[in-house]
């Protein structure tokens, strides 16, 4: 999961200026990590779409499976991830997971 959100970033940045930034804190019970790019953003009729299965907005570069494992993956953990994102401004993923103590 944390590495197809690296990649998904990395592939949106088009420029040498290009940022990629995470971040990670605790939140009550839970762990929050932020993953913010600079890059190319989604379209706001995309981001409602973007953890279905087979969509994708890379072409023929990706499969459409990765962002649907990811929140499969998370989901199967009691967890959420959110999407928010601006045309030519980059996107942030925000990836929620509960903390839970050692046994």
């Amino acid at each position: 999961m944390i590495l197809n959100l690296l990649q998904n970033a990395s592939d949106a940045i088009v420029l040498e200026s290009g940022r990629i930034t995470i971040s990670t804190k605790k939140r009550g019970s839970n762990a929050v990590i932020t993953f913010k790019d600079n890059g190319v953003g989604i379209a706001e009729e995309d981001i409602k779409a973007i953890f279905e299965p087979f969509f994708t907005t890379k072409g023929v570069k990706g499969t459409g499976l990765g962002l649907s494992i990811s929140y499969g993956i998370i989901k199967d953990h009691g967890g959420n991830i959110m999407a928010s994102s601006k045309l030519n401004e980059g996107s942030t993923f925000t990836v929620t997971l509960p903390i839970k103590s050692p046994k």
